[in-house]
């Protein structure tokens, strides 16, 4: 299967005319899509499947509970499945079953574990106030957000470990994973490197990237493509494929059209 992925568009500011890759046999939108929902109604008509998790700025002033409804009206109007903490298969061109395994990820601040938790926390929290976002009408405040994520990673590391029916019609053969948090430091932009406001970027689920076959994420406003060895298989490939803001230079070397292929 080729997929393109494009996350961190930032619509709701920066102007980026999306286009369908060529040989593309699905598009996955990797979350920061248009902070104002608007932007979501160029995907309309896509000629081939478009599949999304929000990132963080789809609810910049939202409720992460109630607003999830109308994001999902919003994105079934465009055509755009929207997936939280939901599997998706798929049948590519040569008949491969692709699960594509689909969470926003939020943050969970463990990724200096406990002894940097505190210090991830008080920076999260710096983040949160430009947010400015709601959680069942309250406040979204650290501990809400760390509840969110670890829900996130609890569901993903069971779904991670399901194993398919052999011969029934919910099968797969590939799995990939799409979360908008980074799944690793190793997706740190580089720019900044490891620092308590990492951890709000990059959560610590490495040992959950051996399960995929590849991991695709948004958040960090940099282009990374690495593979995570594993034992008697093919590597495990993460790829983040964001635009970022130009007038912060972030979208150099961004390539929209950039095919990934599930091996």
């Amino acid at each position: 299967m080729r997929l393109q992925l494009l996350s961190d568009l930032h619509l709701e500011t920066e102007a980026f005319d999306p286009q369908p890759a060529p040989g593309a046999e699905v598009l996955v939108l990797a979350g920061d899509i248009d902070a104002t929902w608007a932007g979501l109604s160029r995907f309309a008509g896509w000629p081939v499947p478009v599949l999304m998790v929000a990132g963080n700025h789809e609810f910049d002033g939202r409720d992460l509970r109630r607003d999830w409804p109308a994001l999902h009206g919003q994105c079934e109007r465009a055509g755009i499945r929207l997936l939280q903490r939901q599997r998706h298969i798929m049948t590519a061109n040569d008949g491969t079953r692709v699960r594509f395994v689909c969470t926003l990820r939020w943050s969970d601040f463990n990724t200096f574990g406990p002894a940097g938790r505190d210090r991830a926390e008080r920076s999260g929290a710096y983040f949160l106030r430009r947010m400015a976002a709601k959680r069942d009408g309250l406040e979204l405040d650290v501990a809400g957000l760390r509840t969110e994520g670890l829900a996130c990673r609890d569901w993903l590391e069971s779904e991670l470990r399901a194993q398919p029916a052999g011969g029934c019609a919910g099968g797969w053969d590939r799995t990939v994973v799409v979360t908008h948090f980074a799944p690793s430091l190793r997706s740190a932009d580089p720019r900044f490197g490891h620092q308590p406001g990492t951890a709000s970027f990059c959560n610590a689920d490495d040992d959950l990237i051996p399960m995929a076959d590849l991991w695709l994420h948004g958040h960090l406003h940099c282009r990374h493509d690495y593979a995570i060895e594993r034992v008697g298989k093919r590597p495990s490939r993460v790829v983040c494929q964001a635009m970022g803001l130009h007038h912060n230079g972030e979208s150099k070397g961004f390539d929209p059209l950039k095919l990934i292929e599930l091996r």
